[in-house]
């Protein structure tokens, strides 16, 4: 089995596998051939055919590891021709199988079950959402929730309808970013979006009705803006505004928490005043030239989120970065130090592992990224993190803070 870091095939490490975790999919890879290990050499091996049946076919495989686990080497395959379709928006983890059963090059990175496979049984999902749907038929926030837990199986959604853990809270039908790997829309042309934008914005009591509820009934219960199925929601800040304080005035229990770019410092400010307990800002690297390559904003800039970092720091609230994995690119000698120097000056209270959901190809020529020194390898690089910065947390959801 080969693993891949960044352009480079390499071998894992034992201890770098597990076996592929509950809720985990696999995907073949159009158009790419895997790579493995020639085992009497140790080099890197294009396969063209079936080895054990030369006259059949052969196509690259990865692994969509479930939420909660983080790579620490991608899937090895090369490009048959240099003009293959872009694969979707999903991260690709290096798969293989041995004794009866697949292994992954990957770590859990968080104990937290709120995403797990058979946490529910279907048909109580479908029972429960459709009678909330039915109780709320005005309530358009309610509605399009109801189409992202029962088409599209969202976790987030199914969370809110069978009140546990987070629930979400999309707001934003605009950005202004236009992100290499937007889950909600992508031109036309490119390989697809995997859901559908939100197309309205939710008034203030919409959003109150879905989030005064949900803190209210479950421990240590959360409720986030900033959704996959949604733009940037600082674009409604003044909305969050007025929905924040009338979910304050109805119950001071759980998690208000925002997923954000973090472009706009002010507003973030704003919302913090208002009662704001925690953002996750995204974050695809700590290097200014590589977060505008993929975030392509509009109208601000990497340091416009660390403005808005230091604006949550300086109320004492909680803040997180979605810190985008990729093996090979994540722990460049380079990137690692520009990580730390901003948890150095900030402070952030935890990373979030989330994998990089992207063609691993078209990120890294997106990027036009070079390295400049062998990666420090995902499993030294977060030992180094965590022995650098005993204080900070590591995780993979948005933690609960009440």
């Amino acid at each position: 089995m080969a693993g891949r870091s960044g352009r480079d095939f390499i071998r894992p490490e034992l201890t770098d596998l597990i076996p592929l975790p509950t809720g985990s999919e696999l995907f073949v890879l159009p158009g790419r051939r895997p790579v493995g290990i020639e085992p009497a050499s140790g080099e890197a091996v294009n396969l063209d055919c079936n080895p054990e049946n030369p006259s059949q076919g052969i196509r690259a495989v990865a692994a969509f590891m479930a939420p909660a686990h983080t790579a620490i080497l991608s899937a090895a395959f090369e490009k048959k021709r240099a003009d293959v379709p872009v694969l979707p928006l999903f991260a690709y983890t290096a798969v293989g199988w041995y004794r009866d059963q697949f292994w992954v090059c990957g770590f859990r990175s968080d104990s937290d079950p709120r995403q797990e496979p058979d946490r529910f049984e279907p048909e109580n999902i479908r029972n429960k959402t459709n009678k909330r749907l039915k109780q709320f038929p005005a309530n358009r926030l309610i509605q399009h929730l109801g189409k992202c837990s029962l088409t599209y199986g969202c976790p987030a959604a199914v969370n809110y309808f069978m009140e546990k853990w987070e629930a979400p809270l999309p707001t934003s039908p605009v950005c202004n970013a236009s992100c290499l790997g937007c889950i909600s829309l992508q031109p036309s042309g490119c390989c697809p979006a995997t859901q559908d934008r939100i197309k309205f914005t939710p008034s203030p009591e919409e959003i109150a009705q879905v989030a005064v509820p949900h803190l209210k009934r479950v421990k240590k219960g959360i409720v986030s803006f900033g959704q996959g199925c949604e733009g940037e929601p600082l674009m409604q800040a003044k909305t969050i505004e007025q929905a924040i304080k009338l979910i304050r005035q109805e119950t001071a229990n759980g998690t208000i928490n925002l997923n954000t770019n973090a472009s706009l410092p002010q507003e973030v400010a704003s919302l913090a005043e208002a009662g704001l307990d925690a953002i996750r800002v995204s974050m695809n690297s700590a290097r200014p030239e590589f977060h505008q390559k993929y975030y392509r904003p509009k109208g601000f800039s990497f340091d416009e989120v660390r403005q808005s970092i230091a604006a949550m720091k300086q109320k004492n609230r909680f803040v997180s970065l979605n810190y985008f994995i990729l093996p090979g690119f994540t722990d460049d000698p380079d990137e690692f130090e520009a990580l730390c120097r901003l948890v150095e000056d900030y402070q952030p209270n935890l990373i979030q592992l989330r994998n990089l959901n992207m063609d691993p190809d078209w990120y890294l020529d997106e990027m036009n990224y070079t390295s400049t020194a062998p990666p420090l390898g995902i499993t030294n690089w977060f030992r180094q993190l965590k022995e650098k910065f005993p204080a900070l947390r590591f995780g993979y959801f948005n933690p609960p803070l009440r």
